[in-house]
């Protein structure tokens, strides 16, 4: 019988003991913020959170500091459609955390239209947040990590970058392009001593999520995941802190399902 409700949240075991972080699109209640919290949970020393949202994002500092002590202060908010947004982030947290060890890429645009109805705008928005933002990212990330011979950055795919639905044809193919791009870059980084990754999940609740797609379609999709449920946030925070740690240093160019779902 599917079990339906989520199981007890997990302790921290130091994970990343010592390790600064920085992750884009923290704010709110999704996977962004539970990885900033997992993250301090996991023993991180210190952590920038970044995001387009000046009210959301305060709130998630706010938050951060209440559950866990660390502050998570970046002091503009960052587009990641805008180059100079992205570099001035990476500089900040170069700065401000003496160099960046974990670089999560949360951010993400989704939607629900039918390509025949979809227009270039819609169409070009998600690619450029979704893949291009990533892509901006990495690529100023890179740059520090490698010089410094160390790194571990972590995407956020989906399994639509696998998987066919309906109205969806945007975000898969900008979650596939972050797929490829963590593939090939990983090979790239390696030479240099960094890792890339990427997590593939399935379906998680969250606001973000439940105000762009109707309730009617979360509620089919989680019905057919195996526990008969959707992911917590957390949980997908869990494995974004596997392969952050050094518990998955042989680890890179992977792209790892956080999905219950039935073949």
């Amino acid at each position: 019988m599917a079990l339906k409700s989520a199981p007890p949240y997990v302790n921290g075991h130091n994970l990343l003991q010592e390790k600064s972080v920085m992750i884009t699109a923290a704010a709110g209640a999704g996977i962004g913020f539970a990885a900033a919290k997992r993250a301090a949970e996991e023993g991180a020393r210190s952590i920038v959170i970044s995001d387009i949202h000046e009210g959301r994002l305060t709130k998630a500092v706010e938050a951060l500091k209440a559950e866990t002590g660390l502050d998570a202060i970046y002091p503009k908010l960052c587009n990641v459609t805008r180059e100079e947004d992205v570099q001035a982030l990476v500089d900040y947290g170069e700065r401000q955390l003496d160099g960046v060890d974990v670089l999560i890429n949360n951010a993400g645009l989704g939607g629900t239209v039918m390509l025949t109805e979809m227009s270039d705008d819609q169409w070009s928005s998600v690619i450029d947040v979704t893949l291009n933002g990533t892509m901006r990212m990495m690529r100023a990330m890179l740059k520090k990590m490698q010089a410094r011979g160390t790194g571990v950055i972590v995407n956020n795919a989906s399994v639509l970058g696998w998987r066919a639905q309906k109205e969806q044809c945007h975000y898969a193919a900008a979650k596939a392009g972050v797929m490829a791009l963590t593939r090939c870059a990983a090979l790239e980084a390696a030479d240099f001593g960094v890792r890339i990754n990427a997590v593939s999940p399935s379906i998680a609740f969250h606001d973000f999520l439940k105000k762009t797609t109707p309730v009617e379609l979360l509620e089919e999709l989680a019905s057919k995941e195996a526990f008969g449920r959707a992911a917590e946030v957390w949980e997908v925070a869990n494995v974004m802190m596997f392969l952050a740690s050094d518990y998955s240093s042989y680890m890179t160019g992977e792209i790892v399902p956080v999905s219950s779902q039935r073949a």
